[in-house]
């Protein structure tokens, strides 16, 4: 709890305005703030998770169910809600810093939009094979991303987390890392990195690859061995094969549904995504990763109605070649859920995603990826 004279320093500061239920800080860009805010939030859990904890909650974009994704503040409130690992995902600036964003447009997910000092910054290009108009993170330097605020990335869906709009810096991965680290001091516990490299060809193509400077970081850090509590993902291949080289810290590689990595459609390759979850391909995997990170339709596929079915074998498979299953990415609104489990039609309405939980803990999964980490780790103590 905080102490009357910090509390008093806070209200004033306005770090603790009453916003339905959630405050928001008045000093987005500090590390310390963000603690202090998350702190004072009902939905912080106030307990610690005791021992190696399984299967591991990986905070998707850190608590991206209650507060706009990829900001200290969800971060935060996903490790004191109990959460193992926070996801960030990692974009560059045009100077070479490593920032959290979803991806490297940035008008789904900042205010650039509403700035008019970045309206001639606006253009179409193709990233990753596809042509999108918009801001792109490798036209700004780090200072001015600094001077954007993050917006709800999703508001039809989440319109609560909108009264966020314009109060949370972009932060980098060295930010990140020093809120994980303040946090694992007065949690007493060790808290997990799992960064994703977003667009790596794309980055590489255009002078910005993102290999050596996360490697830089991270070893900086002290995240340096297999034991290190980092996991790094991605969607394409080479990028993770180019990461085992330079470092010794745990791969991940994701899979899709459908299509080929994208760097492997611009080498010509034909591998596919579908070849990839093979036994065959799966030993592949492990040659260069630690685990996979499916999504979780591949693990309990859905019917034509929208219900789950029975299990794949993918799981089963992935442990034959010593691989890890983190499979992604569990919301509790109505929108992500299978339809039995849906409470009501509108999309936003918690469900049941508690049973739809069970049902992929029963698969012998090894962690997975959740927008509101608070009910995993619940459902995991009841276990």
């Amino acid at each position: 709890m905080l102490t009357k004279p910090l509390r008093s320093w806070l209200l004033c500061a306005g770090l603790l305005l009453p916003t339905l239920g959630l405050a928001a800080p008045a000093k987005p860009d500090s590390v310390q703030a963000a603690i202090d805010w998350a702190q004072q939030q009902p939905l912080a859990h106030k307990g610690k998770p005791h021992g190696d904890a399984k299967p591991l909650v990986i905070a998707h974009r850190g608590a991206s169910g209650y507060v706009p994704e990829h900001t200290l503040a969800a971060y935060a409130l996903a490790i004191l809600q109990g959460a193992d690992y926070v996801e960030p995902d990692l974009v560059m600036t045009r100077d070479g810093q490593l920032v959290a964003r979803h991806d490297n447009e940035l008008g789904l997910t900042t205010d650039v939009a509403q700035r008019p000092e970045f309206a001639n910054r606006k253009r179409t290009q193709t990233v990753d094979g596809v042509s999108l108009e918009g801001w792109f993170s490798e036209d700004f330097s780090l200072a001015e991303i600094k001077t954007l605020r993050a917006i709800e990335r999703i508001p039809q869906v989440r319109p609560a987390n909108t009264r966020f709009d314009g109060q949370f810096e972009i932060p980098t991965l060295q930010e990140i890392i020093d809120l994980v680290k303040s946090l694992q001091l007065s949690q007493q516990r060790v808290i997990g990195l799992y960064p994703e490299t977003k667009h790596p060809t794309h980055f590489q193509q255009i002078g910005l690859a993102m290999e050596q400077p996360l490697v830089k970081v991270l070893k900086r850090n002290g995240y340096n061995s297999a034991k290190a509590p980092v996991y790094i993902q991605s969607f394409e291949v080479e990028n993770l094969k180019t990461l085992s080289r330079l470092t010794q810290v745990r791969l991940v590689q994701l899979l899709w549904t459908e299509g080929q990595p994208y760097d492997q459609q611009v080498l010509g390759t034909g591998l596919s995504y579908a070849q990839m979850i093979t036994p065959k391909g799966l030993k592949a995997i492990a040659r260069y990763a630690s685990g996979i990170g499916p999504e979780k339709g591949m693990v309990i596929p859905r019917d034509a109605a929208g219900n789950l079915t029975t299990p794949t074998s993918l799981v089963r498979d992935a442990h034959a070649a010593k691989l890890k299953v983190h499979p992604y990415t569990f919301r509790a609104e109505n929108a992500f859920l299978p339809t039995s489990l849906r409470n009501g039609s509108e999309p936003a309405e918690r469900g049941d995603i508690e049973a739809e939980l069970r049902a992929f803990l029963a698969t012998g999964i090894d962690g997975l990826f959740i927008d509101q980490p608070d009910i995993a780790v619940r459902l995991r103590q009841q276990r």
